[in-house]
């Protein structure tokens, strides 16, 4: 078979007519054998012109520039945020992230020496805010800070335009501001369940919205007593910002505070972000005080002196009790007293410890010291005869007893017995050769007495009283200041000299504090208190002898001390008074002063009221039956056994 093929055959070239216009040489005609001419090409149409782009150079550059330009910019604030300005804005954006908060140390306690509570601390709350959350941005309504207010001012008992002015503080950016400090935590279950009855009818009704949202509570602690106006004088009390004001949560307030911790977490939007987590430096508690005095005698005392002031409506009263042998401090009272969980109803002249703070003229019963010192010097013994007239001419004054009487024929026990300031006046005259000499002698037996000098329990507010130097004395100084006109003493002062002349003639520095514990549990006692002998041990039981007489003979001033069943030495006491408010002398000071079991003693009682103004004022009439009602309550809570046989009263007067 003859194999086709797919290929077109091949054409053949025909010779075409001459190309006109192309005559002359070189033409080749057409002969035999020769190839036709070409037939000219059809004419073609021309091509359309290209269209030329220009050059993408100059954009390129333009874009590359710009770019550049940008880039320049970018490292620039780079540079400035890392390099230059790295510490500024990295404080910044750890000041904006990371809030610290202050965790409030927990206040030691107070109890009194049986560990009976006194001042206590108990869970409260800082109600705060973040006004931020109260903007029209976030509530969608204009007045939500006065709405806020509304509803908290009577939950908190504060004003409703304070309230609101902290809710919208001129501060736009502000995130925190505390609306009150230490409420009970009853508070702030009110305002949570409001808060959140709010939330739930939010949900519900478009209409309400929740304008306590921005509402919370940092939890703290408040401080209580739980005994009232008990012993307040003594504890003080502690201000808004949690320092001690007064007494001794003033006094030890560091003990008591403790140290507070911090805890440093992130946050946002005034929210922390759990799972960033946090820092925390733990609270250090404030350590446990407890004090020397008892609860129950403390009682006894000032509900004694508070009767005692409103019935002769005075202006003020005091009572100590004092433990002769250790000089601690079991009871401290004060008449008007005030009651430190409520200080807004506390009368302001009542705040503090009047005992310790008001320095006032003593009276009869600083005449024990001028005894002392005639005995000690040897001057003068119990029995020792002093003839009394009823006026003394001395200096530029003409002295007399409280009482006119005809001679007195009596012994320095009588001369104490019956409290003549005539006698004394001659007894301490023999202490020296002359009166200077004597002056000087009396003097330094006050000060051994520790007149004149603090008491050493370090009490905010105490004074020392006033005793000017004997060459500083005036003319008639020297005669009143050894009977107690003219020189000042508190009230701690005065029953320390007797717990001296009780403990044998050994003064003991009071004491307030027992000890301590810490965080750790650990009690630490208080360092033993400093002793001085004062007098000696004869000179002390002499003197105990004659204090007996007082409240014994029958010629004594302070009958209504009595005791059943026990030897009660004492001292009455009724001096003019100087007004505080004037300078000058108005009403009176009575005071009585003593210790028992008289042969044994274990407790020192002293008790002055101030300017009673109905009634009887004498020492013996108004603060004996207070010095027998708080002795016998504290014999009895201490169990001291009654005395064995009474002893031998010494005599009052001679024949002669």
């Amino acid at each position: 078979m003859t194999e086709v093929s797919d290929r077109e055959p091949p054409r053949r070239r025909v010779p075409g007519p001459a190309r006109p216009g192309r005559p002359g040489a070189g033409q080749r005609r057409p002969g035999p054998g020769a190839r036709p001419a070409r037939r000219p090409a059809p004419a073609r149409p021309a091509a359309p012109q290209a269209l030329r782009l220009g050059s993408p150079r100059p954009r390129l550059r333009m874009v590359s520039l710009a770019l550049t330009l940008v880039l320049i910019a970018f490292v620039v604030r780079l540079l400035q945020v890392q390099a230059v300005d790295a510490s500024a804005y990295a404080a910044k954006a750890e000041q904006n992230r990371y809030v610290v908060h202050t965790l409030a140390a927990e206040r030691g306690g107070i109890t009194d020496r049986n560990g009976v509570a006194l001042a206590a601390s108990v869970d409260a709350y800082d109600i705060t805010a973040d006004p931020t959350m109260f903007t029209r941005k976030q509530l969608k309504i204009d007045d939500g800070p006065e709405q806020a207010a509304a509803l908290l001012s009577p939950i908190l008992g504060l004003d409703q335009a304070a309230l609101t002015e902290k809710l919208r503080p001129k501060d736009r950016k502000l995130q925190y501001v505390k609306l009150a400090g230490r409420r009970t935590p009853q508070v702030w279950t009110q305002i949570k369940d409001l808060k959140t009855a709010l939330a739930k009818k939010a949900q519900t009704d478009a209409t309400t919205v929740n304008v306590l949202a921005g509402v919370f509570a940092d939890p703290t602690s408040k401080r209580v007593y739980p005994n009232g106006d008990l012993a307040a004088g003594i504890l003080g009390w502690v201000s808004a910002d949690g320092k001690g004001g007064g007494g001794v949560e003033q006094q030890l307030n560091k003990l008591l505070t403790g140290e507070d911790g911090k805890i440093r977490y992130a946050q946002s939007g005034g929210r922390q972000v759990p799972t960033v987590g946090s820092t925390e430096t733990p609270a250090v508690p404030g350590s446990d005080v407890e004090l020397t005095i008892d609860r129950d005698i403390q009682w006894a005392a000032q509900n004694a002196i508070t009767e005692q002031v409103k019935k002769s409506k005075a202006d003020r009263g005091y009572v100590i009790v004092q433990d002769t042998r250790t000089g601690e401090i079991l009871a401290m009272a004060n008449s008007p007293g005030f009651d430190p969980n409520d200080l807004s109803e506390a009368n302001p002249d009542a705040l503090g410890n009047a005992a310790l703070q008001d320095a006032y003229e003593p009276g009869s019963t600083a005449k024990v010291m001028s005894m002392a010192a005639v005995l000690e010097e040897n001057a003068a013994t119990p029995l020792t005869h002093v003839t009394v007239p009823n006026r003394l001419h001395r200096g530029d004054r003409l002295f007399k007893d409280d009482i006119d009487h005809p001679t007195w024929y009596l012994t320095l026990n009588g001369v104490l017995a019956k409290s003549s300031n005539i006698g004394t006046i001659l007894a301490t005259g023999q202490l020296g050769k002359t009166q200077p000499e004597a002056n000087q002698v009396l003097y330094s037996y006050l000060r051994k007495f520790g007149i004149g000098s603090y008491t050493g329990l370090g009490f905010p507010g105490e004074t020392k009283g006033i005793l000017a130097s004997p060459d500083a004395w005036s003319t008639s100084q020297q005669y009143t200041i050894p009977f107690g006109q003219g020189v000042s003493i508190n009230a701690m002062q005065a029953a320390s000299v007797y717990s001296t002349i009780a403990n044998g003639g050994v003064r003991v520095v009071p004491s307030l504090v027992r000890g301590t514990k810490g965080a750790d549990g650990r009690f630490t006692p208080a360092a033993q208190p400093k002793k001085t002998r004062v007098i000696s041990a004869k000179t002390a039981k002499s003197l105990a002898r004659m204090l007996e007489s007082v409240v014994d003979d029958e010629q004594g001033t302070g009958a209504k001390a009595r005791i059943p069943g026990y030897r009660v030495a004492g001292k009455t006491g009724t001096a003019n008074r100087v007004d505080p408010a004037t300078g000058k002398y108005k009403g009176y000071t009575s005071s009585f002063a003593g210790f028992a079991p008289a042969d044994n003693p274990r407790i020192t009682v002293y008790c002055a009221i101030q300017n009673a103004t109905e009634g009887g004022y004498f020492g013996g009439q108004i603060c004996g039956p207070i010095y027998k009602q708080v002795m016998e309550f504290a014999l009895k809570t201490l169990q001291v056994p009654p005395t064995g046989a009474k002893a031998a009263s010494l005599p009052v007067s001679f024949t002669p």
